[in-house]
């Protein structure tokens, strides 16, 4: 559920598409979703001073509440 999230927020942003990847790692409290770009979409990922990243994990923090388990967002360059 959280990985289709983040993987919908990042193909909104990004002019590749089809070139965001989205891998979930999950542990006992907390799973780690890797989000991967196009090279030239990283900064629209990220946007300035990282808003963009911030807001995005906000959100998926949010998500994560809901359903009572911890997720991190990491973007791989």
């Amino acid at each position: 559920m959280m990985k289709e999230l983040i993987k919908f927020m990042a193909q909104a942003l990004v002019d590749n598409p089809d070139m965001v990847e989205v891998t979930e790692i999950i542990g006992e409290q907390t799973s780690v979703l890797e989000l991967r770009v196009a090279k030239e979409d990283l900064g629209k990922v990220i946007g300035k001073q990282g808003r963009t990243a911030k807001a995005m994990r906000t959100i998926l923090s949010a998500a994560s509440t809901k359903i009572k388990k911890r997720s991190v967002l990491e973007i791989i360059e």
